[in-house]
């Protein structure tokens, strides 16, 4: 199959974040098993969707990963020319939901695949295929954390989140959380008798927006645009009507780290300020959402000169977005991003990929390939 026609069948499988996939990494692994792939499903504590690693070559030599996640986001926008989920294709374009990101990673990886189950490999080329990245990276740690038992320590890991093909050392870490507070409710001419929810987030919101500003002063990383931490509250929901004091409340707040910063650490000052609503009789919840950490790879790493060799263009510094190749580093790994497709295109509708692309991404395996021959 051509890369093209594997992308068609992926981007088929509505594989949206948080849903079950099991079609999706059924269809994969029969894939990967018809070329002699071993392939290992490992299913994630939510009983529904599963990770998927898979193995080229020899299973006791340390080798590469390539790593990409089978979800997407919703596709929900209005704006779509066709189906999101059947594949259009308009001259050099491909159009679809996660064409870019990153069913488009995928299927240049499966292309490849009888390419390299054919060449006589001394180091393996690995298949890391996760769930549920875009609720912030959930189901890659559960395959991260059984990786020694399925190779060898892999001599590096290529994320292949749409980066124009051009290699990415650095992004920036992140972690989201869920703040609910609840009050009492009651008629709006009795303030004195209610507890407004609403009235309390502003405590909430001002250490988030303070915060902020306080982290727009450094410190710096100037590679990452802002070259500063940050931290941002991105939803607010709250009350029924305006003669109804409010009792229930919930913000989401987020804080996008530089590789010297702790992102869980960032939102310090929005907890404390949540919980210091507890001693003015609030109920108090924070639920974490999402957590990764930073990704910062020496641009005299093995990995990123291999990755300047493989694709002609030297790598970029960094970006502000995140990925799961922190998690890999933060495991011990060498890992950079490289892969097909464009970033600005992803998450909006008419969402593509090109043919151009899928192919510089094809003959970057197969080229990896090679290096692994004897």
């Amino acid at each position: 199959m051509q890369a093209s026609d594997i992308l068609a069948k992926l981007v088929g499988f509505d594989s949206v974040v948080g849903t079950p996939n099991g079609e999706i990494v059924e269809w994969i692994g029969a894939y990967l098993k018809s070329f002699g792939a071993t392939v290992d499903i490992l299913v994630g504590p939510e009983g529904d969707r599963s990770n998927l690693f898979a193995t080229i070559g020899p299973r006791d030599e340390p080798g590469y990963i390539l790593s990409g996640h089978m979800d997407v986001v919703p596709a929900n926008e209005a704006g779509w020319a066709g189906n999101p989920f059947v594949l259009r294709v308009d001259g050099g374009r491909l159009y679809g939901r996660g064409t870019s990101d990153m069913k488009g990673f995928l299927a240049a990886s499966l292309a490849a695949v009888p390419m390299l189950a054919a060449s006589p490999l001394t180091r393996p080329i690995h298949l890391a295929f996760s769930y549920d990245e875009e609720a912030g990276c959930r189901g890659v740690p559960h395959l991260i954390a059984h990786l020694l038992e399925l190779c060898q320590t892999p001599l590096g890991v290529i994320v292949g989140e749409p980066s124009n093909m051009r290699a990415i050392l650095a992004h920036k870490g992140k972690s989201a959380a869920r703040v609910i507070l609840k009050g009492r409710s009651g008629h709006s001419s009795r303030p004195d008798l209610g507890l407004n929810a609403i009235h309390a987030a502003a405590e909430v919101l001002q250490a988030a927006i303070s915060t902020a500003h306080s982290l727009a002063h450094g410190p710096f990383e100037a590679e990452f645009e802002p070259p500063y931490s940050s931290v941002s509250v991105g939803t607010i929901h709250g009350g029924q009507a305006v003669n109804i004091t409010p009792d229930l409340c919930k913000l989401e707040v987020e804080a996008r780290a530089i590789s010297s910063a702790d992102p869980a650490t960032l939102l310090t000052p929005v907890y404390e300020a949540a919980a210091a609503l507890e001693r003015l009789g609030f109920q108090v919840q924070w639920e974490e959402l999402s957590s990764y950490p930073a990704l910062s790879l020496p641009r005299a790493a093995p990995l990123a000169g291999l990755l300047t060799e493989l694709t002609g263009i030297e790598p970029l510094a960094a970006v502000s977005y995140g990925t799961e190749a922190g998690l890999y580093q933060r495991a011990g790994l060498e890992a950079i991003i490289c892969g097909p497709g464009d970033i600005g295109r992803a998450h909006k509708p008419n969402e593509f990929i090109l043919t151009d692309e899928l192919a510089a991404c094809q003959a970057m395996i197969e080229a990896l390939g090679r290096r692994c021959l004897a």
